[in-house]
Order: structure tokens, then C-alpha cells, then sequence
């Protein structure tokens, strides 16, 4: 069965907006394909985001279910820990004997 193709509706916009638009198109890039490629990152930043909230859920209703819950200030502590290994290894000089 061949695919079938649907519009995107007409969306109204200031003309201040269009023009600025159109000033950030990519070389050959049409309006039609910027308003799609722009739907298309929103749709899969809507699904990651959704996927994102049902784990946390999930988790969350585990953690109630077992009782067994990590502290918010050990969680922070491991994360900042992190942090300071990496910034404390970007700011060693590279090793110029390798």
C-alpha cells in the first residue's frame, strides 16, 4: 500500500517573525523544510520528556513499594563529588610526555 503524505496546517505569524525566520534558513533549506524539521525536534523532545516522567513514576512507585529510598543530600553529594573530579581533572595542564 503506497504511502500517503498530510499537510501541516497554515500557521499565521507577524511578518517581523517570517522575516526572521527566514533570516536563520540554512543555505537551500525552504521554510517547509525548517516548520518540519522543527515539528520533528519538538515531537521527539515531547517523547523523551514523556519517557522521562514515566520512569521517574515508575521509580518513584518502586521506591514506595520497597521502601527503599536514596537521600536527596547523598544523591547531591555524589553528583557535586563528580563534578569536582572533573573540573579538577580539566584543569590539570596536559601531560606532554605522552
Amino acid at each position: 500500500m503506497p504511502m500517503t503524505t498530510a499537510s501541516l496546517p497554515s500557521v499565521p505569524v507577524e511578518p517581523e517573525f517570517l522575516a526572521e525566520i527566514e533570516s536563520v534558513l540554512a543555505e537551500g533549506e525552504s521554510l517547509a523544510e525548517f516548520v518540519e524539521a522543527a515539528v520533528r525536534a519538538s515531537v521527539e523532545r515531547r517523547r523523551v520528556q514523556a519517557e522521562f516522567i514515566a520512569r521517574g513514576l515508575r521509580s518513584r512507585d518502586e521506591a514506595k513499594r520497597t521502601g527503599d529510598y536514596v537521600d536527596a543530600a547523598d544523591v547531591v553529594a555524589g553528583l557535586q563529588g563528580k563534578l569536582d573530579d572533573a573540573r579538577a581533572r580539566l584543569s590539570k595542564p596536559p601531560n606532554s610526555s605522552e
